[in-house]
């Protein structure tokens, strides 16, 4: 009964668990997974985006309609805290052009390896193939095990369970049976399906398009997205997700507008002896995959003319792809700034198994790790109180 128990061994519950243990708590660490971080990993592999340098009140804005909720935490371990720790685990960090902060290494293994050696130190007890299973009739935590079932009665419990997001690395909702007040999860950060036709999508899925403008109900962004063979996705459709995805629900599709040359402000096709391919490519400096979605624009019928569409292509989407290749995930547990378990006393949650939502660019994992850092304090705050109690 002196222990913590943090279930979930992804970023927000290792953050959870140092927290804990450096305020001199025994920590116990519970995971259903042969290793920790399976999906922490996984981020790193392109370059693991910790967060972002703009400013607080403008981070803030990024979480949308659970911004209110995070405010305490985010300001209580800002941006600038998380650099701090990153550093503190030997690993330097540097700002890239768009304000996004990485580490050096671009990576999230050597950031790990740091961390569980420090966490080792602190003697926090990790224990692995662990499935949370709820509670038994006595309060005490449900685990099963390839042993079989084990029970454990902690002084407070973290739950980090994770999203419903890419579900084989361990974070599958399935916790959700367990809590009451869940919202429905719904994929977050995720591409969307187009209905190509099969010679566009066989010659040009992989293919990046970049340095394009993406504008939708009003609001225009510059970026990168990437074809697939069955719709499309990248940083430019992730940073409009929120909004496309709930037009979908709402319409059955969603319109987006993509200016190919976003750096001119008009485009002229002289025509000629030219074909429209060479038109497109030499006069207008358009990439094999941006000649490619003019055309496929035209063969569906597009009523405007070649040189338009650069400035101005319609691509209608018509559904998400699903949470098992979303990047992050919607829906989760409702929560105030507390980070307390309704009907649960001792019990607190974190990070992405709350209901909120963000954009890539570092506001996913800053949001882990500061709800992470609140909910160890909150349950501090209940340990030192039921130990005074007692």
């Amino acid at each position: 009964m002196t222990a913590v128990a943090v279930i979930g061994a992804g970023p927000a519950g290792l953050m959870a668990a140092e927290t804990l243990a450096a305020a001199g708590r025994q920590v116990i660490v519970f995971d259903q997974m042969a290793s920790p971080a399976r999906k922490f990993l996984l981020a790193g592999r392109g370059g693991l985006n910790l967060t972002h340098s703009e400013p607080l009140e403008t981070f803030l804005t990024r979480y949308g309609p659970a911004a209110a909720a995070l405010r305490p935490a985010i300001e209580a371990f800002p941006p600038a805290a998380l650099i701090a720790w990153a550093e503190g685990l030997g690993q330097e960090v540097f700002t890239g052009t768009s304000g996004r902060v990485f580490p050096r290494a671009m990576k999230a293994s050597p950031l790990l390896r740091a961390w569980l050696a420090r966490l080792e130190g602190l003697g926090v007890t990790l224990r692995r193939r662990h499935r949370w299973m709820g509670w038994d009739e006595g309060g005490a935590l449900r685990f099963a095990t390839p042993e079989g079932e084990v029970s454990f009665a902690p002084a407070a419990t973290i739950l980090a369970l994770g999203g419903a997001s890419w579900p084989r690395l361990g974070s599958d909702g399935a916790w959700a049976g367990w809590l009451a007040d869940v919202a429905p999860f719904r994929p977050a950060n995720m591409g969307f399906r187009v209905g190509w036709s099969p010679h566009f999508a066989e010659r040009f899925q992989g293919m990046p398009l970049k340095r394009v403008a993406l504008s939708f109900a009003g609001r225009t962004l510059r970026g990168e997205a990437m074809i697939t063979r069955d719709g499309i996705e990248g940083g430019l459709i992730y940073a409009f997700s929120a909004a496309l995805r709930d037009a979908l629900a709402r319409d059955g599709f969603a319109e987006i507008s993509l200016d190919l040359r976003p750096d001119l402000p008009r485009v002229s096709l002289s025509g000629g002896a030219l074909s429209l391919s060479n038109q497109l490519r030499k006069q207008a400096g358009l990439s094999p995959v941006a000649v490619g979605l003019v055309q496929e624009a035209l063969h569906a019928g597009a009523a405007r003319p070649a040189a338009e569409l650069v400035k101005a292509l319609p691509v209608r989407l018509t559904g998400t792809q699903g949470l098992e290749r979303a990047i992050s995930s919607a829906g989760g547990l409702r929560f105030e700034a507390g980070f307390a378990v309704a009907g649960r006393p001792g019990v607190f949650a974190c990070g992405e198994m709350l209901d909120w939502e963000a954009p890539t660019g570092g506001y996913l994992l800053q949001a882990c790790f500061s709800t992470a850092v609140a909910a160890a304090r909150a349950a501090l705050r209940h340990a030192v109180t039921e130990s005074r109690s007692g």
